[in-house]
């Protein structure tokens, strides 16, 4: 007898066992019935004893044999998971992290080195995610957006992220000149306002700071969150930004709140994942989502 284990064989026989029958091993491992019983035959001369009682309809292992079908079947499953797990780290692509730019570059990019440190095994790729326009969800994994509501989706699931609540905001320093104005009250701010785009968000302000009829003036205006903030940075005028973004702004001094006042409570930033294919990358995306939610008041 020699002492090389039968390896088809072995396999042959376990599939026996979990199957229950010897036509539908063939079937599972692409081979004939004929095949099966050879093998399973060849692996009783290598035991020098039986493993089935074949008296009955379905083969039964015997006694002797059923520790050996337990032990291989896992032993097998093992041998599966990790031959997948190779394969999948060999074909392995980047996690695909679409942001808005305001997203991208006050919150996402000064905490990237957390996540890395955290995970290092997890390659990385941040692309924009345009503001109205629809993200291929082939090409991105994850993706940060902002909305009244998050966007319903096929194979989309959506986890609210961050408030969209705005203030009014502007530099130390064009705070201080306001104070020396007296520009203390709603309707002063109105000789140095930035605009997001268009009018709308300072109207909706001064509606809500009890001014419906005070027109906005028509400053500056910018179609992009970073090119607002800068501008404000810059004390180049008041700009209403969403206080969840601006935070570190706040903190460090850099702008100041200027009112109670907010508007845009019913706006949100809102983290989508789109349709995974494999373990790994499934994983993957859980535990960006998993340190993205728990570092937002970070």
């Amino acid at each position: 007898m020699t002492s090389q284990l039968p390896l088809n064989a072995l396999r042959a026989f376990e599939a026996v066992v979990r199957t229950g029958s010897f036509k539908a091993a063939a079937d599972q491992l692409f081979v004939t019935q004929s095949a099966i019983s050879h093998q399973v035959k060849h692996l009783e001369d290598w035991f020098g004893l039986p493993l089935f009682d074949r008296s009955a309809n379905r083969p039964q292992p015997l006694p002797q044999a059923q520790g050996l079908a337990r032990a291989l079947s896992l032993s097998l499953a093992e041998i599966g998971a990790a031959c997948q797990r190779l394969r999948e780290h060999r074909f392995s692509q980047p996690l695909v992290i679409a942001a808005i730019p305001s997203v991208a570059i006050c919150w996402l990019i000064p905490r990237l080195t957390s996540f890395r440190e955290q995970h290092p095994d997890i390659d990385i790729r941040v692309v924009y995610a345009m503001h109205g326009r629809d993200i291929d969800f082939r090409d991105v994994h994850l993706a940060f957006v902002f909305g009244r509501q998050a966007p319903d989706l096929p194979g989309v699931t959506a986890l609210p992220f961050l408030p969209g609540t705005s203030v009014p905001v502007c530099s130390p320093a064009l705070a201080g000149r306001l104070a020396v104005r007296g520009d203390t009250g709603p309707a002063a701010l109105s000789w140095a306002l930035l605009h997001d785009t268009d009018l709308s968000g300072w109207q909706a302000w001064f509606a809500r700071a009890g001014l419906p009829d005070h027109a906005p003036a028509s400053g500056p205006m910018f179609e992009d969150f970073n090119l607002l903030r800068a501008a404000a940075l810059a004390g180049q005028g008041v700009a209403l930004c969403p206080e969840a973004m601006i935070r570190p702004d706040l903190e460090a001094g850099h702008l100041v709140r200027l009112s109670t006042v907010s508007v845009m409570e019913d706006f949100g930033y809102h983290l989508l994942s789109g349709p995974l294919a494999g373990s790994m990358m499934q994983r993957q995306a859980q535990a960006f989502r998993d340190w993205a939610l728990a570092g937002r008041g970070v």
